[in-house]
C-alpha cells in the first residue's frame, strides 16, 4: 500500500486492489483497481479525505502510522458506498477525536451500511467550508455521482479536487498521469460507461460548476491522479452530450454460422457507406469494453438466433445491459436467423424500454442467409448510414 507526496500539505495512500477481476460481481476488471484516500495536513486541523475497501483496512492505517498521523480531525465521506467507506468504523476507534464530514444524505447512507454512531457525524451542506487553518476544504453537493448522497471535495491552497467515482478509472496504477494518457482514457471511457452514463442526466447540470475551479490535479478514488484536469472535464462532456458518432455497435452470438455470416456482410456494407462499426462476439464479451463502445454508438444493432421461439439468453442479456446504461444511441436493429419462427423482435423490444431509439429492420433469416437476404442487410446498411447523416 505505497504512499506519495502531492504537495506539502498533502499526501495520496493507495490501496493497490492488482488482482481483482471483478467489480461489483459485474464489472470485469482486466487492470485491477485502487482505492485511494488523502491525507490533508493543515496547520491546525487534519483532514483524511475518503477511506478503503475494508479488506484493505490495516494497510491503509499502517501508512497512516507510517506518515506520523497521531490525530485525524475530521474523515470527509464524499460517498458512503463501502469500497470508500468501508474502513470508517476502524477509522473512528483509532482516531477517537475524529468526525466523519458527509452529506445529509449520505450520514443515513452510513447509519444504515456500517452503524456509524450518529455522535461522531457531521452533515455538511451544499457550499459548506471547513477551515483546516491555512487551506480550507469546500463541499459541493453532486448527488448521483453515482449515488444520491455524493459529493466532492476542493483543497483550494493546492488546486486539488477530490471528487471520489468522478473522473476515476479502474486501473492499478500508483502514477499521477496526464488525463489525456491513451491507456488512462480506455479505462476513463470504460469506468465512466459501467458507473457514471445511466445516471448521466441526472447530474450533467452540475459539471460546469467545476469550470470555475483553477484545477492543478484531480484525485479521484480509483484509480491515478490526474494533471491537466480540465482535459478530463472536456472529456467527460463530449462523453456526456447528446451527440452520438458515426458509430454502430454489433453485438453477436451465432450458433451455427448464419448470424454470423449476416453480421460480416453487415459490417462490410457499413464500412462501405462510410459508418465505422465496433463488434462484439457475446459468447467472449467484455461487458465493461462493449459498455465503452456504447458510449459514443448511434446504432445499436443486436444480431442473434432463435433458442425456443425467442433471442439467444446471451443476446437477451446484453439488450437488458443496454437498457440499463441507457447510451445515447438514436436507433436500434435486430438482425439473426432461425428455423421455425418465434417472437425475437418483440421479446427484443420489451428488454429496452428505456433506450429512446428508433427501431430500424428487422432483418431475420430463415436458416442460411441466401441472395436476397444479403440484399436486405444491404439496404439496412445503406438506412443507418442515411440516419446517422441527419445527426
Amino acid at each position: 500500500m505505497p504512499v506519495r507526496k502531492i504537495t506539502d500539505r498533502v499526501h495520496w495512500i493507495c490501496s493497490l486492489d492488482a488482482e481483482r477481476r471483478l467489480f461489483d460481481e459485474l464489472i470485469p476488471l482486466p487492470s485491477g483497481t485502487t482505492y485511494n484516500s488523502y491525507l490533508v495536513r493543515g496547520s491546525v486541523k487534519t483532514a483524511l479525505i475518503d477511506g478503503a475497501d475494508p479488506g484493505f483496512t490495516d494497510e491503509l492505517i499502517g501508512n497512516l502510522d507510517r506518515l506520523g498521523t497521531d490525530r485525524i480531525d475530521y474523515l470527509i465521506t464524499n460517498h458512503a458506498e463501502q469500497d470508500h467507506s468501508g474502513s470508517l468504523p476502524v477509522l473512528l476507534d483509532r482516531f477517537p477525536g475524529s468526525r466523519i464530514v458527509a452529506t445529509p444524505k449520505c450520514v443515513s447512507f452510513l447509519a444504515d451500511m456500517l452503524h456509524v454512531p450518529a455522535d461522531r457525524v457531521t452533515a455538511v451542506e451544499d457550499g459548506a467550508i471547513l477551515d483546516l487553518g491555512d487551506g480550507e476544504l469546500s463541499f459541493t453537493h453532486f448527488p448521483w455521482v453515482h449515488w444520491p448522497e455524493t459529493m466532492v471535495t476542493f483543497y483550494k491552497r493546492d488546486r486539488i479536487l477530490f471528487p471520489c467515482d468522478l473522473f476515476g478509472s479502474h486501473l492499478a496504477v500508483f502514477d499521477v498521469l496526464p488525463a489525456d494518457d491513451p491507456v488512462l482514457l480506455a479505462e476513463a471511457k470504460r469506468y465512466y460507461a459501467t458507473i457514471m452514463m445511466p445516471v448521466r442526466s441526472a447530474f450533467a447540470g452540475k459539471l460546469p460548476l467545476l469550470d470555475g475551479l483553477d484545477l492543478e490535479y484531480i484525485a479521484p478514488s480509483h484509480g491515478p491522479v490526474l494533471r491537466e484536469p480540465a482535459k478530463m472535464i472536456a472529456t467527460y462532456k463530449r462523453w456526456m452530450s447528446d451527440k452520438p458518432e458515426n458509430l454502430a455497435v454489433i453485438l453477436y452470438v451465432s450458433m451455427h454460422d448464419s448470424t454470423r455470416h449476416m453480421v460480416m456482410r453487415l459490417v462490410s456494407a457499413l464500412a462501405n457507406r462510410g459508418v465505422r462499426t465496433e463488434v462484439f462476439p457475446l459468447a467472449v464479451g467484455d461487458a465493461g469494453r462493449i459498455a465503452a463502445a456504447l458510449v459514443d454508438a448511434a446504432t445499436i444493432v443486436l444480431a442473434s438466433p432463435t433458442v425456443l421461439g425467442g433471442p439467444h439468453p446471451l443476446a437477451a442479456n446484453a439488450a437488458f445491459l443496454a437498457n440499463l446504461l441507457k447510451p445515447k444511441a438514436r436507433f436500434a436493429a435486430v438482425i439473426g436467423s432461425y428455423e421455425w419462427g418465434g417472437h425475437m423482435v418483440e421479446q427484443v423490444k420489451s428488454l429496452i424500454p428505456s433506450l429512446k431509439c428508433e427501431l430500424l429492420g428487422p432483418v431475420l433469416v430463415k436458416g442460411l442467409p441466401r441472395q436476397e437476404d444479403y440484399a436486405s442487410l444491404d439496404r439496412l446498411a445503406e438506412e443507418i448510414a442515411a440516419r446517422h447523416g441527419t445527426i
